[in-house]
């Protein structure tokens, strides 16, 4: 009884030396390690663990595996005060590491400073358990390897033991620096080995501009943070701004007006998210405040004027049914003429001939885009751009052409996809022209393009093309490959009977038109054509029953071949 008497006087005497060896940091460090909750989508616990604060405002590190699933989480400090975690600022599954910010309220948090250089191998190290007491208990040990992540960080494989409840919790050197993450133990030796991801590594990990698809990062359901930079930030506005619902990406654009109020982009990619969500009065009040407040603190006025511009012209384009205030297109003219009064750049010139074609001032647009089309931002698109002006201004057709070849000349042969429309346009207006052969090779050059890739409707064009350049049998072909494609279309079934008229193959097209009559007995047209063909026959008295079946059916064309033929 005795012996275990003081066998117990001893332990104790132990303890309290071991406290009293403890280094004078332990107890204001250890106030920054925290425990973490997180929670599922159900808002039911999914993981407990540990972290720690390594900045005064909030910023702290912890392991993936805490957060992987989460939807929400909170930590509790060493007084045991739950603050929420705001946003994840970065992770690594592969080394099991997350950095997130906590809300703080405006108040500092005691954290650890990061050890600035590696703790060499034989070392004495610190690990500090998670505690809401105000205790100086620790664990010792030592680095028994050091090795390198992705180049310039570090891993660190220690000899020390490691209990479940100590994954996550910092590792200091002798000095009161931390310079790890405790993670569980693997492999065979358990008892006195474990490892610690380097606290440089855990801090390093960051939000980027592609970080928007990260797998590791997507499968936290807490918000995230946006990129350290501006324009990093940016390209992850772009890159969200096609995936998220216009209710979460305004909430991403409220986040990065916060983080950067003096940045115009933020206000103008919130205004134009803004007025496709809703065209409202109240709701436009803020799209045009946020115009106001882009123009303020624009560091160039004329790009706030330009986007303005583009902003009121893009908002008369969609037609709203009541005007708001003055967003009219003269309105929208007015603003990017300030931007041109500023600084005379080419896209600001394409912008006002845009505005003056909506408006139909095809004179004064015409103007515009030869000015752009004089500029080094002359491509196929302000060159078409002209040309359709020129056409709606009854120009010669010559003239019009001329501005589509200039266009097609901006692309490479053989041609892409992204010359195909263009080439579409050019065939129309030289069939237009009455060029139908070259109307017939920009369709066969867009067949290529799109790799044969078509509709009944255009071998129906190219028919049309083929039938001015007297290829009859390409036009033949064309229409029953429009057949083919769509066979209830009665168009082209009257198409392929008048060139089979207009060969010779009078029979061939009264079959044509039988087989358009079987789909509808009611087709005006057909009987007409049938006896146009008839009549080539020397069918004469054939011929007439037929234009009576039209006349009586409707066809308002036949009366005058009644008038030549049946009297």
């Amino acid at each position: 009884m005795k012996k275990n008497l003081l066998l117990t006087l001893a332990l104790c005497l132990l303890a309290q030396w071991s406290v009293a060896q403890a280094p004078k940091w332990v107890e204001k460090a250890k106030r920054a390690v925290f425990s973490v909750v997180t929670y599922d989508e159900s808002d039911k616990i999914l993981n407990t663990g540990n972290g720690f604060f390594v900045t005064e405002d909030g910023i702290a590190l912890s392991d993936y595996s805490l957060f992987k699933g989460a939807q929400r989480a909170v930590v509790i400090n060493s007084e045991g005060t739950q603050m929420p975690v705001e946003v994840i600022m970065g992770a690594n599954d592969m080394y099991d590491v997350v950095k997130f910010r906590v809300a703080i309220s405006g108040k500092k948090v005691p954290a650890l400073v990061v050890a600035p250089v590696a703790p060499t191998v034989g070392a004495s190290i610190y690990l500090l358990p998670y505690s809401t007491q105000k205790d100086r208990s620790y664990t010792t040990g030592q680095v028994k390897e050091e090795s390198k992540v992705e180049g310039q960080y570090h891993y660190y494989t220690l000899d020390m033991q490691l209990k479940d409840k100590m994954v996550s919790c910092p590792v200091m050197t002798a000095e009161g620096q931390v310079f790890g993450l405790a993670q569980k133990s693997s492999g065979k030796d358990t008892a006195t080995i474990c490892y610690a991801v380097g606290a440089d590594y855990a801090m390093a990990q960051k939000i980027s501009p592609l970080s928007f698809n990260d797998h590791t990062l997507l499968s936290i359901g807490i918000k995230k943070a946006l990129p350290e930079t501006e324009e990093q930030a940016l390209v992850y506005l772009y890159m969200a701004s096609s995936q998220l619902a216009p209710e979460k990406y305004t909430e991403l654009l409220n986040e990065f007006i916060s983080q950067y109020p003096n940045s115009a982009d933020g206000y103008l990619r919130r205004a134009n998210n803004q007025i496709f969500q809703s065209k409202e009065a109240s709701s436009m009040d803020k799209v045009a405040a946020d115009m106001d407040k882009a123009l303020e603190v624009a560091q160039k006025k004329d790009d706030a004027y330009f986007n303005r511009a583009k902003l009121i012209y893009g908002y008369q384009l969609d037609k709203p049914e009541k005007t708001y205030k003055d967003w009219t297109y003269d309105r929208a003219l007015d603003e990017v003429r300030k931007a041109i009064a500023i600084e005379a750049l080419p896209v600001y010139v394409q912008l006002e001939g845009d505005i003056q074609f909506a408006k139909k001032d095809y004179a004064a647009a015409l103007a515009s885009y030869e000015k752009v089309n004089d500029s080094n931002i002359a491509s196929p698109a302000t060159f078409f751009s002209a040309a359709k002006t020129k056409e709606l201004m009854e120009a010669a057709p010559e003239e019009v052409l001329a501005l589509m070849d200039s266009c097609m000349a901006r692309f490479v042969q053989p041609y892409s996809e992204e010359a195909a429309p263009y080439l579409l346009e050019r065939a129309q207006m030289r069939l237009n022209a009455g060029q139908g052969r070259g109307a017939m090779l920009d369709y066969d050059e867009y067949y290529k393009a799109v790799r044969g890739n078509v509709n009944d409707v255009f071998y129906y064009y190219r028919e049309q093309a083929a039938v001015q350049a007297k290829q009859f049998q390409r036009a033949l072909d064309d229409l029953a490959k429009a057949i083919e494609l769509n066979p209830k279309e009665l168009t082209y079934f009257s198409e392929l009977a008048v060139v089979n008229i207009r060969v010779g193959r009078n029979e061939e097209a009264i079959k044509v038109l039988k087989d358009a009559l079987e789909i509808d007995s009611k087709y005006a047209e057909a009987y007409r054509l049938i006896g146009v063909a008839q009549l080539q026959l020397k069918q004469n008295k054939e011929a007439c029953a037929s234009f009576a079946k039209a006349k009586e059916l409707g066809d308002p064309n036949v009366d005058a071949l009644i008038e030549k033929h049946c009297k």
